[in-house]
C-alpha cells in the first residue's frame, strides 16, 4: 500500500495532534506545517476534512489552531485513511468471475493482503505510534 500525499500529510498531522494531546492546548496550522514541511494551504483543506469527520476539532482566535476531538488511543490509521483516501477499501471482485482462473486466483490474493492491510490499520492508534517515535533513539 502506498498511500496518497493527502493521507499521508493527514497521518503526520495527526501524530502531531496526538504528540501534543496532553497540553490540552491547540495547535497552529502554520506550526505544524512548518514543521513537517507541508503546505499551509493544503494542509488547511485536509483539516477541515478530517473536521468534518469529526477526528479534529477546531479552535478559532489569536490562540486557536486544532485539536483531536477525542484521545489518540481510540483514533486509528484506518479512521484517517477512511476520510483522506475513501477508495482505499477491500472489496470483492466477484463481478470479475469472467476471467480465467489464473486472474481469479490473483484477484483472491489481492483481496487476501487488503484485508490483512485494513486489519493492521484498525490495530493501529496514534498513541501506538506516538509512543513508538519517543522510545529509545540509539545512534551508531
Amino acid at each position: 500500500m502506498q498511500p496518497s500525499a493527502k493521507a499521508e500529510y493527514a497521518c503526520v498531522a495527526m501524530l502531531e495532534l496526538a504528540a501534543r494531546y496532553p497540553e490540552k492546548r491547540p495547535i497552529r496550522v502554520a506550526d505544524i506545517a512548518q514543521r513537517h514541511n507541508i503546505s499551509d494551504r493544503f494542509l488547511v483543506q485536509i483539516l477541515l476534512a478530517l473536521k468534518y469527520a469529526g477526528l479534529v476539532e477546531s479552535v478559532r482566535g489569536a490562540a486557536g489552531g486544532y485539536t483531536l476531538s477525542r484521545p489518540p488511543e481510540t483514533i486509528t490509521l484506518y479512521d484517517i485513511l477512511q476520510v483522506t483516501d475513501p477508495t482505499h477499501k477491500v472489496e470483492n471482485q466477484d463481478g470479475r468471475s469472467h476471467l480465467s482462473p489464473f486472474f481469479r486466483q490473483l484477484q483472491g490474493v489481492w483481496l487476501r493482503v487488503r484485508q490483512a492491510e485494513e486489519q493492521v490499520l484498525k490495530q493501529l492508534t496514534l498513541a501506538d505510534l506516538v509512543a513508538q517515535c519517543e522510545g529509545p533513539q540509539y545512534v551508531i
